[in-house]
């Protein structure tokens, strides 16, 4: 992290205007083990030149780890405090394109339903937010608002930007629009999963496999580390997500297609 960039997080942390960001900020940003370990991992899907879709970017960590191993990057986000954000960490980098807008199957506009007190579980699924509603450790999130917010899909993300060698999905719950806003297989991608919400991580896998992935792993929580360490079947996958305990809470699946080494 340069200088610069630093100064510029640390006004935004002391800023009363983006206050519900602080904690993001902090957890996310200034840990330099941290970012080493997303660096490693993320190094088998993202080099030097690439292209890379970050979707839901919130105050944009991952966009420093792609950033950091040479790729441009779009980061895809509707929630304006945490536009603000990106654009005040990424001024003046001419690399990082951000686009003001939810993924979402079609184009159009949506309502977002926001969590003003931990605006990191903000989503655009109404299921979610029920999903959330007395579920154990969701007990003291609120979603107390909403916002219109544009909708832009994967589909056309690619026909503006070009083709990205990795795509980062993390939405809380709305996942499987975003992908159902894809026509075409990519090389890698990720996509969140929650233990309130696992069905739609099952729509996820049988989106992805019909447009051709064919190598699935997962790791839980922050932690960057896979739990097969080789690529399963999208069946395989699935069995694994419905065994898991409510605790395990969240984690994102890596899936890919075609020849690619191994996790």
């Amino acid at each position: 992290m340069t200088d610069s960039v630093a100064t510029r997080i640390a006004a935004l942390r002391d800023d009363p205007a983006t206050a519900p960001l602080r904690r993001s900020l902090e957890v996310y940003y200034g840990d330099r083990e941290r970012d080493a370990r997303m660096d490693a991992f993320y190094s088998r899907f993202v080099g030097s030149g690439d292209l890379v879709f970050d979707i839901g970017s919130h105050v944009g960590d991952h966009v420093g780890s792609f950033r950091r191993l040479g790729a441009r990057v779009v980061a895809v986000e509707p929630q304006p405090l945490c536009l603000r954000a990106l654009r005040t960490i990424y001024a003046g980098d001419d690399q990082v394109t951000v686009v003001e807008a939810a993924c979402g199957s079609t184009p159009g506009r949506l309502r977002f339903h926001v969590n003003s007190a931990n605006p990191t579980v903000s989503t655009a699924s109404h299921r979610f937010v029920r999903a959330a509603q007395g579920a154990g450790g969701w007990e003291d999130e609120v979603w107390d608002s909403e916002i219109e917010v544009p909708v832009v899909t994967l589909d056309a993300l690619l026909e503006t930007h070009g083709v990205p060698t990795f795509v980062k999905i993390d939405v809380e719950g709305f996942e499987d629009e975003v992908l159902a806003g894809l026509s075409r297989p990519l090389p890698a991608l990720s996509f969140e999963f929650t233990t309130i919400a696992r069905a739609v991580a099952h729509r996820c896998l049988g989106r992805l496999t019909a447009l051709g992935f064919d190598g699935f792993d997962v790791a839980l929580g922050d932690d960057k580390s896979m739990t097969f360490q080789r690529w399963t079947s999208a069946n395989e996958m699935a069995a694994h997500l419905r065994a898991l305990p409510h605790e395990a809470n969240a984690g994102d699946v890596y899936c890919v297609s075609g020849a690619v080494p191994a996790p």
